[in-house]
């Protein structure tokens, strides 16, 4: 690991600022991508840490946000959930409210990393954390995503916890996030605070950027932006799953996920909110496949083209081309509970 300066950020004002101060005037500027002439924020450090270790992530300094006053969950005045970024992965999931509400949100968390993790990893850091792509983990292997422009040897290589949708030529890694998916379904927002002080509000849905011709660049986030609070609306009316297909029970990333919110009578499906993971190169989902679903009574061969819907754009490179299949299967899966009562 290399060397770097610490700094402790007592108001979430204050810590943009310290990490200004502590870093290239190209780099603030937009025009340096490498970490090494900036800084980072640190909170549980679960993925940081890692990353800094193997020397993927060199920061000149670290500006430690982990004692923020941003560690409560509150009813907003709308019904929702304004849950602070520092809240803790077991707390979130454990909090009454979510567990009352956003059953999704809760086993999404739960069926992510282990207990030790979840008790040091926050809600803001988590919806930031990298994808765990073999090739971006090896310092000695191309990687258009550490170093834009050497290659994708994932395209030609081992693939099998690839993406399949959203990939591009450059860059085919999958999103690893549990909880984002969920949050994705339930239609959360982050607010930030930016460097000269103003702040603002993201949907989820404009937060994570395809890869094109950048993977570098993984979501919206300016340079020092920093998450305050993730917001969820009213929570929606309808049956809440998690469906996680891995290689085993527990401490492993999703081959196949969806997080799924679904309300359905006899014979209909009302509403429905369906996003992915393991599949997509960010938190999947297609709202044109939410309101196929409710255009027509529930049938086989509905559900069909709902996953035709959803795969239709989808690639397989190699090793990961049985995710398409597998994806089809759970959805099926999914839509034939839901509309039996028995999603769960």
């Amino acid at each position: 690991m290399k060397t770097f300066a610490y700094f402790r950020a007592e108001t979430a004002d204050q810590a943009p600022h310290l990490l200004a101060s502590h870093a290239s005037p190209d780099y603030l500027d937009g025009q340096q991508a490498n970490a090494s002439q900036g800084g980072k924020y640190i909170a549980g450090g679960t993925n940081l840490l890692d990353l800094m270790k193997l020397q993927i992530e060199t920061p000149i300094a670290l500006v430690d946000i982990s004692r923020l006053p941003l560690t409560d969950v509150e009813e907003t005045a709308e019904g929702g959930l304004k849950i602070g970024a520092m809240v803790t992965n077991s707390d979130l999931a454990a909090h009454p409210l979510v567990r009352e509400r956003y059953a999704v949100l809760s086993r999404a968390l739960l069926a992510g990393a282990s207990g030790q993790l979840r008790n040091k990893a926050s809600t803001g850091g988590n919806l930031l954390q990298r994808t765990r792509c073999y090739y971006f983990y090896s310092p000695t292997s191309p990687c258009n995503k550490r170093i834009p422009g050497s290659g994708c040897p994932a395209r030609e290589g081992r693939n099998r916890m690839h993406a399949i949708l959203g990939i591009s030529e450059h860059c085919i890694a999958q999103h690893p996030s549990d909880m984002a998916v969920a949050m994705q379904a339930l239609d959360a927002s982050v607010e930030t605070r930016r460097i000269d002080g103003s702040s603002r509000r993201i949907t989820l849905a404009d937060f994570y950027l395809l890869p094109e011709d950048h993977p570098e660049r993984e979501n919206v986030l300016e340079v020092g932006e920093l998450i305050t609070h993730v917001i969820l609306p009213p929570v929606p009316a309808g049956q809440h799953a998690y469906r996680k297909v891995r290689d085993r029970a527990s401490y492993a990333f999703a081959l196949v996920s969806v997080a799924a919110v679904i309300d359905a009578t006899a014979g209909q499906i009302n509403s429905a909110r369906l996003a992915f993971g393991g599949i997509g190169v960010m938190p999947w989902r297609n709202r044109e496949v939410e309101q196929l679903l409710c255009s027509q009574p529930a049938s086989p061969q509905l559900f069909n083209q709902a996953a035709e819907l959803l795969l239709k754009d989808a690639r397989g490179s190699g090793d990961n081309n049985f995710k398409i299949a597998l994806t089809r299967r759970v959805l099926l899966s999914v839509l034939t509970d839901a509309c039996k009562g028995e999603l769960q």
